[in-house]
C-alpha cells in the first residue's frame, strides 16, 4: 500500500497524512496544541506548588530547635516560682538560673559555626537536639540546685547550636523571593515555644510544688524528638555541598527548592564561583577567625550590622519582659498566682500572632521598614509602661495598662526586630565566613540576653520597675537610629548580590579599583555573552 506524504511528513494512525496540505486534515487538529499548552501550564503550576511545599517543610523542620529556646523562656518564667519554693533558693540564684542558659548557649553558638562547616548544617541541627535532650532529662530529675544547673548548662549548649544554625540553613536553601519569610520561621517557632511554655505553666500549676516544675520542664524535651524524623526529610544545604565539591548533590537540592531549571543553573554557577574564591590561594593560609578579627572594610560593616542588630534585639529588654512577666504583673497589682500565669498566656498569644504579620510582609515591604516600625512601637510601649508604673497606684487600671503595654511591646518586637534580626544575620555574610560570622551574631545575642536576664531583678530593685522600663525605652530609641543609619535593605537580592552590595558601598579606595569576587563573575559572564 502506498501513502502520499505531505510537506512535513506527518502521518496519521491510519496512514493518512495529517499535514496542512492534505485534504483529509482533521478538523480538530488544533485541539492537541491547546491541550498541550494547558497541560504544560498545569505541570508548571504543580511543580511550583510542589517546590513551595517542599521548601516550607524544610524550613519548618529546621526551625524545631528554636521551639526549645522559646519553650525554655516561657516555661521558666512560671516554673521558677515553684523551683524557688521547692529547692529553697535565693533571688540571686533565681537570676543566675534563668540567665545562665543564655550565657552558656554562646559556647554552642561559637562551636556551632565551625561544626556546621565540618559536618554540615543538617547534622549540626541533629547534634543540637541530642545535647538539649540530655540537658532536659537532667533538669527534669534534678534532686538539687547544683544538678539543675548542670542540666541548664547542657540545655544551653544545645540551644546555642540550634539557634545559630537554623537561619543559616533556611537562608541557604530558600529561593531569593521568599527567603525573608522562610528565614523568619525560627522566630515563629521561638514564639510558639514561648506560648507553649506559658500554657504549660498554667496547665500544671495545680500539681504539687515538687512535681509541677519537673513536668513543665519535661514537656520541653518533646520537640527535640521530632527533629530525628526531620533528618529523613530535609536535604543538606546546597552551598555547603558545593564547598565540599559535591556539585551533583547541590544541583539536586536546588532542583527541589527552585521552580525554574534555568535559575538553578545560574544560582549553582554563582555559588560555585563564590566557593572557588573562598577556597582560592588568597584565603588558603588565612583562617576564618583571623579574617573575622581583622576584617576588610566590607566585612567590617557586615559585622557591625549583624552584631549590632543582634545586640539591640536583646538589650531593649525583650527576654527580661518575657522571663519576668509574672513579676512585672505582680508589681502592677496582680496577686493570685493563677491569674498571673493566665496574664502571661496573653503575652505569649500576642507575641505569636504578630509574628505572622511579619512573615506576610517581610518579602513584600522589606526588612528595613519592618525594623523601623518595630523599634518605634517598642520604644513607645516601653516608655508608657514605665510611666504607668511610675505615676499610678496599683489597681485595676494599672493592671490593665500593664498587660496592654507588655503585650504591645512583644507584638511590635514580633513584627520586626524579632524575626528580621535573624534574617539579616543569615543573609549578609559571604559564604566563606557565613557560618562562623553568624555564630558570632548568635553569641552577641545570647550574651546580651543573659546579662539582661541575670540583672533585671537587681536593677529593678535599685531603680524600680518603672526606671528599668524607661532605660529599655532609651535603648530602643538608639535602635531606631541604628536601623536608620546602618542597616541596608536586602529584600529580593541573592546572597551573592548582598555581598556585592557591601563591597560597593564599603570598599576602600584601593579596593574600588578592583572588582569584588561576585562582580568578576558577572563581568566574565558578560564578556562571554558578547
Amino acid at each position: 500500500m502506498m501513502f502520499q506524504e505531505n510537506g512535513n511528513g506527518e502521518m496519521g494512525l491510519s496512514g493518512i497524512p495529517l499535514g496542512t496540505k492534505n485534504k483529509y486534515k482533521r478538523m480538530s487538529s488544533q485541539l492537541p496544541d491547546d491541550n498541550d499548552d494547558v497541560l504544560h501550564q498545569q505541570q508548571l503550576e504543580d511543580k511550583r506548588n510542589s517546590t513551595r511545599k517542599y521548601v516550607i517543610a524544610c524550613a519548618i523542620f529546621a526551625s524545631l530547635n528554636n521551639v526549645l529556646l522559646g519553650y525554655d523562656v516561657g516555661v521558666m518564667s512560671g516554673a521558677v516560682i515553684f523551683i524557688k519554693e521547692d529547692l529553697k533558693i535565693t533571688e540571686v540564684q533565681v537570676e543566675f538560673l534563668i540567665g545562665i542558659l543564655s550565657i552558656v548557649s554562646l559556647l554552642g553558638s561559637l562551636g556551632g559555626g565551625r561544626t556546621s562547616d565540618i559536618i554540615g548544617r543538617k547534622w549540626t541541627m541533629a547534634l543540637a537536639a541530642v545535647i538539649f535532650q540530655m540537658g532536659g532529662i537532667t533538669m527534669t530529675f534534678a534532686p538539687s540546685y547544683r544538678v539543675l544547673m548542670i542540666g541548664r548548662l547542657l540545655a544551653g549548649i544545645g540551644i546555642g547550636f540550634g539557634v545559630m544554625i537554623s537561619p543559616i540553613y533556611i537562608a541557604e536553601i530558600s529561593p531569593n523571593l521568599t527567603r525573608g519569610s522562610l528565614t523568619a520561621f525560627p522566630e515563629i517557632f521561638i514564639n510558639v515555644g514561648i506560648m507553649l511554655g506559658y500554657v504549660s505553666n498554667y496547665a500544671f500549676s495545680g500539681l504539687s510544688v515538687h512535681i509541677s516544675w519537673r513536668v513543665m520542664l519535661a514537656v520541653g524535651i518533646l520537640p527535640s524528638v521530632f527533629i530525628g524524623f526531620a533528618l529523613f526529610i530535609i536535604p543538606e544545604s546546597p552551598r555547603w555541598l558545593v564547598m565540599q565539591n559535591r556539585i551533583d548533590e547541590a544541583r539536586s537540592v536546588l532542583l527541589k527548592t527552585n521552580e525554574d531549571e534555568k535559575e538553578v543553573e545560574e544560582r549553582l554557577a554563582e555559588i560555585q564561583q563564590a566557593a572557588s574564591f573562598a577556597n582560592s590561594d588568597k584565603y588558603e593560609n588565612k583562617p576564618v577567625w583571623r579574617e573575622l578579627l581583622f576584617p576588610p572594610p566590607a566585612l567590617r560593616w557586615m559585622l557591625i550590622t549583624g552584631l549590632g542588630i543582634q545586640c539591640f534585639q536583646q538589650i531593649s529588654g525583650i527576654d527580661a519582659t518575657v522571663y519576668y512577666s509574672p513579676e512585672i504583673f505582680e508589681a502592677a497589682g496582680i496577686e493570685d498566682k493563677s491569674k498571673v500565669l493566665a496574664a502571661t498566656v496573653a503575652v505569649g498569644i500576642a507575641k505569636t500572632v504578630f509574628i505572622l504579620i511579619a512573615i506576610v510582609l517581610i518579602d513584600k515591604v522589606g526588612r528595613k521598614p519592618l525594623l523601623i516600625t518595630s523599634t518605634i512601637g517598642m520604644t513607645v510601649c516601653l516608655f508608657l509602661m514605665g510611666a504607668t508604673l511610675a505615676f499610678f497606684e496599683k489597681g485595676p487600671l494599672v493592671i490593665g495598662l500593664a498587660i496592654l503595654f507588655v503585650c504591645g511591646n512583644v507584638a511590635f518586637f514580633s513584627v520586626g526586630l524579632g524575626p528580621v534580626c535573624w534574617v539579616l544575620t543569615s543573609e549578609i555574610f559571604p559564604l566563606r565566613v557565613r557560618a562562623q560570622a553568624s555564630a558570632l551574631g548568635a553569641v552577641a545575642n545570647r550574651v546580651c540576653s543573659g546579662l539582661v536576664a541575670m540583672s533585671f531583678l537587681s536593677v529593678s530593685k535599685a531603680i524600680s520597675f518603672a526606671g528599668t522600663f524607661f532605660l529599655f525605652s532609651a535603648i530602643s530609641g538608639l535602635a531606631i537610629v541604628f536601623v536608620f543609619t546602618i542597616v541596608p535593605e536586602t529584600k529580593g537580592k541573592s546572597l551573592e548580590q548582598i555581598e556585592m552590595m557591601f563591597q560597593k558601598e564599603h570598599g576602600t579606595q584601593e579596593k574600588e579599583t578592583e572588582l569584588s569576587d561576585v562582580e568578576q563573575l558577572v563581568q566574565n559572564k558578560t564578556e562571554l555573552t558578547n
